[in-house]
């Protein structure tokens, strides 16, 4: 019998099923090395794991990549993936030393970088925002520059931590401070090339907002599922829907995969998965706000591609990483539906006693997934500075029109509960 192909998977959260179920599916071993705030023992229930392998990336990468090393010497694995957006940059690294398919670790870098994204767009004569970099928080000045509303957000991100729009001078002093101090709490380590704090402001573009999920093998992209995310317009920008397909007119369909295949190419992205995020200014014109070289919400924009494109985004990232074509090159994928998902809003925030409408949910044919990362007693804070989802629901239905009723009906009948202030 063929041994079967291994891929060391950096950073993805056990909780999240879907790159450990595409991996059985696909016949692929996992050697997981668990999320700083995963368990081990829960790594270890996840499908298709054979071997867990802690490290501390964030707190030690020179002793985490030397273990790598000589774990592959003495037991050669097959590929090396990454899981979540802040290994990104240690993957590329890991994945040059060991002579495995991956990113460039200069474009690694690029990718976790708002500033270099936008610097790249501009020079490919792409869309993006107005901008100003920031290096110290007395600098906010230099902002002023810009047309007002502004949007304020670290350069090195992820799930609209610290992300705030700015209606005027006054509130622009204390929303930089407030996101300087987040990327020195929460950002310091997931930094780009030597761990670097930085704030972007960028001008506010007004429009809705979608996504797009795509994969890439030796140069070529394709784009795999456009969602929608609808109108965020702040303060925050805290997610709390997106649907697939995206119901819009094939123009612009066409113009987002333009920009995104675009995109691809000013960065230097040439294997693996991205998840994309765009403005569609006017409702028409997409505008690339940032693109993130792993499979986006932690799998769940597998779910929706899986769904809304027939594609099984996950098996195919991980057979780009063991050097091999996707079978959706070949083969014409069939979606099966229209699919949703649904993140419950973290309200005020505070410690959770409970959120509830959740077992009425989970017993709903329509829902194929109900994921809490959190539970009782955790302690979330309300945007901007994120801290998780109370719980996300995944589910499938006939229309775009159906996913909306559905998604009414969730807000209606979630919410979380928190412990009364003392």
């Amino acid at each position: 019998m063929p041994q079967r192909p291994k891929i060391l998977l950096v950073g993805q959260l056990s909780t999240f099923p879907w790159v450990f179920d595409s991996a059985e599916r696909a016949g692929i071993d996992l050697v997981l090395v668990p999320r700083g705030d995963d368990s081990v023992a829960a790594a270890r229930r996840a499908k298709s794991v054979v071997e867990v392998l802690p490290l501390d990336i964030d707190g030690d990468p020179e002793s985490a990549l030397s273990t790598i090393v000589a774990r592959f010497r003495r037991d050669p694995f097959d590929g090396i993936m990454a899981g979540n957006e802040k290994v990104v940059p240690f993957v590329a690294r890991a994945a040059r030393m060991l002579g495995l398919p991956g990113l460039p670790e200069e474009v690694a870098a690029v990718v976790r970088d708002k500033r270099s994204m936008r610097r790249l767009l501009h020079e490919a004569g792409l869309g993006a925002p107005g901008f100003v970099s920031l290096d110290s928080p007395d600098r906010w000045a230099d902002a002023l520059t810009l047309r007002f509303p502004v949007v304020v957000k670290p350069a090195n991100g992820y799930s609209s931590l610290g992300v705030v729009r700015v209606d005027g001078k006054d509130q622009l002093v204390p929303a930089v401070a407030r996101t300087w101090e987040l990327c020195e709490t929460e950002l310091r380590q997931a930094g780009g090339p030597a761990g670097e704090v930085g704030v972007l402001v960028e001008e506010y573009l007004d429009g809705p907002e979608v996504a797009a999920e795509s994969l890439v093998h030796h140069g070529r992209v394709r784009v795999c599922a456009i969602e929608w995310k609808g109108e965020m317009t702040g303060p925050y920008f805290e997610e709390t829907t997106v649907r697939a397909p995206a119901q819009l007119p094939a123009d612009v369909l066409a113009a987002i995969e333009a920009e995104v295949i675009g995109a691809h190419h000013a960065f230097g992205v040439t294997e693996g998965t991205t998840h994309t995020e765009l403005r569609l200014v006017g409702g028409v014109r997409p505008v690339l706000l940032e693109m993130a070289a792993r499979i986006g919400g932690a799998g769940v924009n597998h779910y929706l591609t899986h769904i809304a494109g027939g594609i099984d985004l996950a098996a195919e990232a991980l057979r780009i990483h063991l050097g091999q074509e996707p079978v959706c090159w070949s083969q014409e994928p069939v979606p099966t539906g229209h699919a949703a998902a649904y993140s419950v809003p973290v309200g005020k925030g505070g410690r959770i006693v409970r959120v509830h409408g959740l077992d009425a949910v989970r017993a709903d044919p329509r829902v194929d997934h109900v994921v809490q990362t959190v539970g009782p007693g955790d302690l979330l804070r309300p945007y901007p500075d994120w801290a998780g989802y109370p719980a996300i629901v995944l589910s499938h239905h006939e229309s775009d029109a159906a996913a909306v009723e559905f998604r009414d009906h969730l807000a209606r009948t979630l919410h979380v509960e928190y412990e009364e202030e003392s």
